[in-house]
């Protein structure tokens, strides 16, 4: 009978399933820059306007297609929250906020380090929008 055990024993080694440790690799931590509050200020309104599909008039301050990447960020993460996806966009794309404000401040005289909430952005829109001359044709 120890025969037949040790028999059974081998064969349930031929069948026995071994699986490997699989290698885990995990990618560093990305390292993310503290963004400037006035950065920051401006993403917030940036977006918003963004989904209200309001951003004709900052369109204007648009030189080097900022906008496309920037939108093109929005667009495939529209799942995010506004607050993640501010702070997500500004990872990649701060310099192409940098520029549009850059071209913003040149033009108009706006110093984006003054605009210190969403609201001094919503009303210098507004004025902006308010100099506009209608058409009626």
């Amino acid at each position: 009978m120890a025969e037949e055990e040790k028999k059974n024993r081998n064969n349930e080694d031929l069948f026995k399933i071994v699986m490997p440790e699989p290698e885990r690799v995990t990618m560093p931590a990305r390292e993310v820059a503290e963004q400037p509050a006035y950065l920051v200020n401006f993403a917030n309104f940036y977006v918003s306007s963004f989904e209200r599909d309001d951003l004709e008039i900052i369109s204007e301050f648009d030189e080097d297609h900022n906008m496309v990447n920037i939108n093109h960020y929005l667009l495939l993460n529209q799942p995010f929250s506004r607050k993640n996806l501010v702070k997500h966009v500004l990872i990649d794309h701060a310099h192409n906020f940098q520029a549009i404000l850059d071209k913003m401040s040149q033009e108009t005289g706006v110093d984006p380090e003054a605009m210190t909430t969403y609201e001094d952005w919503s009303n210098w829109y507004e004025g902006i929008r308010a100099k506009i001359e209608s058409s009626l044709s």
